[in-house]
């Protein structure tokens, strides 16, 4: 079954639904609290709710309650009855990092959420926030959104100026504004794929696929590759690697 789709609901002043008692409840209500949503009971109007309740025959019917009115529910414990599941939250707000598992294992989640806790920064979240003020100057130094969206990449990449896990803090932002460019040169990076497996991947290979403008490639490359680009870039199917790929970086893909 597949996990789903992650979303970010913005709960500030919603209401939102819980039902039961004890340990798992307890840590839901943190959750909804955390996020500013009015935690109210079954016979309030809502949209969303979570029912935290241990005996599984009144779960089930507390589910299908709720799910009789229209709500989407998450059920603790009960992926089978879930509409959406709640991830492992990493909080350098205003940034979230979310791990899911889409209710396989809320223990593998949490494993990964503490080893993704240690490499980022306390102060992720100001980096964020001084981008976010500096939108529209972000917006005016490259009105292009190719352009902006390159000179972002780049700023934010592995020893970039505003890399988030080097020295890229919000005190930066400015500087990077003052002095940053797009890198608007044309570049190709050419992979003979050994393997099917994107957890195959080279470092490097990866990393290319992060950034890419654009990813060319033969018809027989596999479609679990190609999903390791951003979802944004360009996947051109061609016999050959372009001769003239365009502005950005373009990677092109063959199996061997």
């Amino acid at each position: 079954m597949k996990a789903g789709l992650p979303v970010v609901l913005r709960l500030a002043g919603r209401p939102v639904i819980l039902l039961g008692e004890g340990e798992a409840a307890a840590a839901k209500r943190r959750l909804l609290e955390r996020a500013g949503a009015s935690v109210i009971g079954e016979e309030g109007a809502a949209q969303i709710a979570i029912v935290a309740i241990e005996d599984a025959a009144e779960a089930e019917a507390a589910v299908a309650r709720l799910k009789a009115r229209g709500l989407l529910v998450n059920a603790v414990d009960r992926p089978g009855m879930c509409d959406f599941t709640t991830p492992a939250i990493i909080d350098r707000d205003p940034l979230l990092v979310a791990v899911a598992t889409g209710g396989a294992s809320a223990g593998l989640a949490a494993s990964v959420r503490q080893r993704i806790e240690a490499l980022l920064p306390a102060d992720l979240g100001g980096l964020a926030q001084a981008l976010a003020q500096a939108r529209e100057a972000i917006r005016d130094r490259w009105p292009e959104g190719d352009a902006r969206r390159r000179a972002l990449g780049s700023a934010l990449a592995p020893g970039g100026p505003l890399d988030p896990l080097g020295n890229g803090g919000p005190a930066r932002v400015e500087e990077w504004l003052a002095t940053g460019a797009a890198d608007d040169c044309a570049k190709i990076f050419t992979f003979r794929l050994t393997s099917a497996d994107p957890d195959d991947l080279t470092l490097r290979q990866a990393r290319a696929l992060a950034f890419a403008d654009r990813v060319t490639h033969r018809q027989n490359v596999p479609p679990a590759i190609l999903n390791r680009a951003r979802a944004d870039a360009d996947r051109i199917a061609c016999a050959a690697p372009p001769a003239d790929p365009g502005p950005g970086l373009t990677v092109d893909l063959e199996m061997a």
